[in-house]
């Protein structure tokens, strides 16, 4: 039974984005391990700006400062 655990800053993904995450995982899954997808489990997990950080600062402080995930 597979188990995939995806975490994301809390920044607006909709229920639309998460449904292909999850799709898309599970197929991923069924496609390179042969595993059956009905026994896949994916699980989304948003974690508030404040709650996380790198390069020593908090994202919500970055975002702040102009720095995004988003591509350029």
């Amino acid at each position: 039974m597979p188990y995939v655990k995806i975490e994301l800053t809390r920044e607006g993904v909709s229920r639309e984005q998460k449904q292909v995450l999850i799709k898309g995982v599970t197929d991923l899954i069924t496609n390179t391990l042969n595993k059956d997808p009905h026994l896949t489990h994916v699980v989304i997990q948003e974690i508030d700006l404040d709650d996380w950080g790198y390069a020593g600062e908090q994202t919500s402080v970055l975002r702040e400062r102009g720095i995004s995930a988003n591509k350029k």
